[in-house]
């Protein structure tokens, strides 16, 4: 009877997660996926560790946390390390924890026994590496999703990261071909919207308007100006982009914008079908942190002699914030 109980509560526990998720994003998301994994790997780890439990005998205080489940099923890994979906589930558990040293290294090893064979591990071996926040990881990830893309070379995860870390190495034909590719293969609306957007602007021709569904969907709008010291020292032709970002978790972008100087100032709306990720839109974070960056080089990574402005703002309580660029990039 209550293992019974448990299981509806489980059930109820992937509904109240995943329902609100699915009517923000409308698709079987990244985060939803994530979420109603998470509450599975608990259901699953109960009934390993308890088997079928005694009404008589189980008091609720017994139940272990979610840390406890994953060391559990870390235990079991050692006693059976030729799991190759466990050391999987491990992996996303470590990385929704975000123990990202235990969650690579899980992945690391299902990597290997599949023979550095699976495109699909080792994209997810790659964003792991990729939101690590520790730069040595973070400049590794570029490698891994390269030996992705030779083996899954039309997997939608292996496209957009293999074209983001192509073009953070400068290789912005290389960069645009992927995600060019990555529209291929018919991406969610959103994220369409998107890859073309940049496919134009890395293409330098005109991108296709979309700032009507943007401002419809505004999460925050951002009123961006120059700065006296910055007027004088950017060309009006010159790019800006304007980001939101985890203040938590910074790397990768949320979201982003891409504008003129010449257009400034002006009020940008920033919206979830401006997001970078699938899943990972700016209406799902509390707080955001916005960035507006004039870039010197037209690339989108910071470099110096940059001119940028950033303010937090927490989404619950505001959705306008004003920004004037008047710092610069060491």
């Amino acid at each position: 009877m209550l293992f019974a109980l448990l299981g509806v509560m489980l059930l109820a526990a992937v509904l109240v997660v995943a329902v609100p998720l699915y009517r923000q994003e409308r698709r079987l998301s990244t985060s939803l996926t994530a979420a109603a994994v998470t509450v599975l790997l608990i259901s699953t780890l109960l009934y390993n560790e308890r088997g079928t439990p005694d009404a008589d005998s189980q008091q609720p205080g017994d139940m272990p946390d979610v840390d406890e489940m994953v060391a559990s099923l870390a235990a079991k890994l050692e006693q059976n390390p030729d799991d190759l979906e466990g050391w999987k589930m491990l992996g996303r558990s470590y990385v929704q924890l975000r123990q990202f040293p235990q969650g690579i290294a899980a992945y690391e090893r299902a990597v290997d026994l599949e023979g550095r064979q699976d495109g699909q591990t080792l994209a997810d071996l790659g964003e792991a590496m990729l939101i690590s926040e520790d730069p040595a990881l973070i400049a590794q990830s570029g490698q891994v999703f390269e030996s992705a893309i030779i083996i899954a070379p039309d997997n939608q995860k292996v496209l957009f990261y293999a074209g983001m870390a192509a073009l953070q190495r400068g290789e912005n034909e290389l960069g645009t071909v992927r995600w060019e590719r990555l529209l291929a293969t018919s991406p969610p609306e959103n994220i369409q919207n998107i890859l073309r957007q940049q496919i134009a602007a890395l293409r330098g021709e005109v991108p296709p308007p979309v700032a009507s569904l943007a401002a419809a969907n505004a999460v925050v709008t951002v009123n961006v100006s120059l700065g006296e010291f910055a007027s004088g020292a950017v060309s009006p032709g010159a790019t800006v982009f304007i980001i939101a970002r985890d203040p938590a978790q910074p790397s990768p972008p949320i979201a982003a914008v891409r504008r003129q100087v010449s257009e400034l100032p002006a009020a940008i709306a920033i919206g979830d079908s401006d997001a970078m990720i699938p899943g990972r839109v700016p209406s799902g974070f509390a707080q955001l942190e916005i960035v507006a960056r004039v870039s010197m080089s037209g690339q989108p990574i910071a470099q110096s002699g940059d001119w940028f402005g950033q303010q937090t703002i927490s989404t619950g309580e505001s959705s306008d914030v004003a920004i004037t660029i008047d710092q610069q990039v060491p």
